[in-house]
């Protein structure tokens, strides 16, 4: 969070600290999850699309954030240049539906070539993981898998699996998807 609170929409008397807003944050995201954990997520209203994917990270978190849902229009210290991130989004969605009509990975590896792809896109201005957690959990249901139990902050620094993380994604950036398969394959149902 850095302690940018520019765009909070809780009571404007009162100061925050970053836990309270976490939990707050906790809350909308527990509302959406709601939403889409009650059974299989349909692919109408959960539909892997650009505007899903804007309308996701709203759910999770436009009752805190007026910027939820909203990509971000500056630069950030990782990620895509702020003006080629809708560009990149909509790629991602049409390769996210081509790879799921010719079946070109399996399921498990789609998610893993999902989660690889936002972490480079890096679309909104926070909230970029638990939304991609999210997403990802979404497909997986979808195709009838367990999905992922992401119950760790991987890229914590006192986390003993960072640098195997880091390095899973270091190598999926030259293409290498293995060790992140592995590694989110592991997470599934654990």
């Amino acid at each position: 969070m850095g302690g940018d609170f520019s765009g909070l929409k809780l009571d404007k008397d009162k100061t925050y600290s970053a836990s309270e807003i976490y939990f707050f944050e906790a809350q909308n995201i527990l509302k959406a999850s709601l939403d889409y954990w009650g059974g299989v997520p349909n692919k109408k209203s959960a539909s892997l699309d650009t505007d899903f994917f804007l309308k996701l990270h709203k759910e999770m978190f436009g009752n805190v954030w007026d910027w939820a849902g909203k990509i971000r229009t500056v630069e950030l210290n990782f990620g895509v240049k702020a003006y080629l991130v809708s560009t990149e989004l909509k790629k991602l969605a049409d390769d996210l539906n081509f790879w799921h009509k010719n079946k070109s990975f399996d399921v498990m590896e789609i998610s893993t070539r999902l989660h690889h792809r936002v972490v480079v896109i890096h679309p909104f201005l926070n909230g970029n993981g638990r939304w991609f957690r999210m997403l990802a959990n979404i497909y997986l249901k979808q195709n009838n898998l367990s999905p992922t139990k992401w119950n760790e902050d991987f890229l914590a620094k006192e986390n003993i699996h960072r640098s195997d993380y880091i390095q899973a994604l270091k190598q999926a950036d030259n293409s290498d998807y293995e060790f992140l398969i592995k590694f989110q394959g592991n997470l599934v149902g654990g």
